[in-house]
């Protein structure tokens, strides 16, 4: 299609150089736009009070992209690459709503083609064992502005960017497009404004894929490995059975990056409760799979799932603490912080453990072992029935068990018999989950139903568990502050302990459960 594009002279100064173990962390929010080959940067001034434009200046930026042959990265929103001059980026995908994407971008030290080993390590619960390799080149030429406030911080940054991707010695093809990257909270009042300057210039609202996407086409933008399937009317409740287990497995996916990386508790809370789901819509299905394939996979699930849950609990009692800080004198605050901290540490400290397992064969081999698991789980012929008929069934027996637990229940149940009948409730909370490609808005909610009782039997659960680590935690100097929140927390626990009860004849209503009749 045409030679390799010259070089312009570049008028941005290098990137500091960085230790090698340095890893910078950033939050990109930016937007796309499509932009026709005479497009041209418009004018930006004065778009805001006490915003400053720079000059357009253009430099031309070498990269390599790497992936597995398979794409791996690219099918599950994220991007590896190598910038000649600036380093090695990964680019992982976060949730968001609106225009703007959003996305983790990390940078490391290392101008080699070899991958870091920090970066490889993020993403191996996606690549697994197979190997990170250049699968694009690009060559950018990059117009930029960049718009400063009053103190001379970038607030946003608009890029033209002009991309041939390169085979061999010659362009392969080419495509341009505009991106307004916000760089701080504050600018997002600049963003229609600058948004509605290009569009009169001639953007227009185009592909918001990464650049890697759109150079590869239709490899990079297939489905991940992972990938639920769509239900019709039909569907028996084996395909049922594959649907519910791609969601999890998907979420569980989708989240080990952040597990690994630490820096947002969601990460580790996400990845937990889809293990959870995981274990509990294996045991819900049990009489549809063969019996040693599903316990195998449980027990390892339970491996996995006691390592999120040393850090989550830890997270969540360090958090339960500090909003504990307001209901004390003033003066007991930084003891409530000394003991949260500690809690904190605790967390990170179980957090390291969790990594190393997430390095090892078992975990490498149990993600293996999950993907296969969404495509083709180990029935019977049992999960030919149809998915109308079985999942009800199934869900309601869940369901009678946990009736049967609550009916059993004296007058004064214990913590332990409390703890048993959330443990219960969540199953059947997430046996009703299942069966809502199915049921519908009737099994959405009783869900709903059963996830209050699961929610103030948690808490009952949180409080107790706060009580135990104070006692033990309480000694010295701290026992007065100690002593102060195992109060609240007892107190806590009590308004649970009459709150429970009304909340259980909420979800056992006959209406409720007609569906799974």
């Amino acid at each position: 299609m045409g030679s390799m594009p010259s070089r312009p002279s570049s008028s941005w100064p290098k990137r500091a150089p960085r230790r090698p173990t340095d890893r910078q962390r950033m939050l990109e929010r930016e937007v796309k736009l499509a932009a026709p080959p005479a497009f041209t940067l418009p004018d930006l001034d004065d778009l805001a009070a006490a915003v400053e434009t720079t000059p357009v200046d253009e430099h031309r930026l070498e990269t390599v992209y790497y992936d597995t042959p398979d794409l791996r990265l690219a099918r599950w929103d994220c991007n590896l690459r190598l910038r000649h001059g600036e380093g090695w980026t990964l680019k992982l995908p976060t949730t968001g709503d609106g225009p703007v994407l959003a996305r983790r971008e990390l940078e490391f030290q290392g101008d080699s083609s070899r991958p870091p080993d920090a970066a490889v390590a993020l993403v191996i619960g996606y690549t697994r064992r197979s190997a990170l390799v250049p699968v694009a080149t690009l060559s950018t030429l990059r117009r930029r502005v960049q718009l400063k406030g009053r103190d001379g911080a970038v607030l946003a940054e608009v890029v033209d960017d002009d991309v041939s991707v390169i085979q061999g010695l010659r362009v392969q093809s080419r495509f341009r497009e505009v991106e307004v990257e916000l760089r701080d909270p504050a600018a997002e009042r600049l963003l229609e404004p600058i948004l509605a300057r290009l569009r009169g210039a001639g953007a227009a609202d185009g592909d918001q894929s990464s650049k890697l996407s759109r150079a590869l086409g239709a490899r990079a933008t297939a489905a991940p490995e992972v990938e639920p399937i769509q239900l019709n009317p039909d569907a028996t409740a084996g395909d049922l059975l594959r649907h519910v287990i791609a969601v999890s497995v998907a979420s569980l996916m989708r989240h080990d990056p952040g597990v690994r990386l630490g820096d947002d508790p969601e990460d580790v809370h996400r990845a937990r409760v889809a293990t959870r789901r995981l274990r509990s819509q294996l045991r819900t299905f049990r009489t549809m799979l063969d019996p040693a394939w599903a316990n195998s996979l449980r027990e390892d699930l339970r491996w996995l799932g006691t390592g999120l849950g040393s850090v989550r609990d830890k997270q969540v009692m360090s958090q339960r603490l500090r909003g504990r800080t307001p209901a004390l004198a003033p003066e007991d605050a930084p003891m409530v912080a000394e003991l949260a901290d500690e809690l904190q540490t605790e967390s990170e400290e179980a957090r390291a453990r969790l990594v190393l397992d997430m390095r090892a064969d078992r975990f490498l081999d149990l993600i293996e072992r999950l993907v296969e698991a969404s495509r083709a789980p180990a029935v019977t012929a049992e999960a030919q029935q149809p998915a109308a008929t079985a999942v009800p069934t199934l869900a309601a027996a869940d369901w009678k068990r946990l009736r049967k637990a609550v009916r059993g229940l004296s007058n004064h149940p214990t913590d332990q018999e409390l703890h048993r009948i959330r443990i219960l409730s969540k199953r059947t909370r997430y046996a009703a989950e299942a069966g809502e490609p199915v049921a519908g808005k009737v099994a959405s909610r009783f869900a709903e139903r059963a996830a209050a009782l699961q929610d103030v039997l948690g808490d009952h659960q949180d409080s107790v568990t706060a009580q135990r680590w104070l006692r033990d935690a309480g000694k010295g100097e701290r026992a007065f502050t100690a002593g102060e929140l195992c109060a609240i927390e007892r107190e806590a626990a009590a308004t649970d302990r009459a709150e429970w009860p009304r909340v259980w004849k909420k979800l056992d209503r006959k209406r409720l459960r007609r569906w799974m009749m």
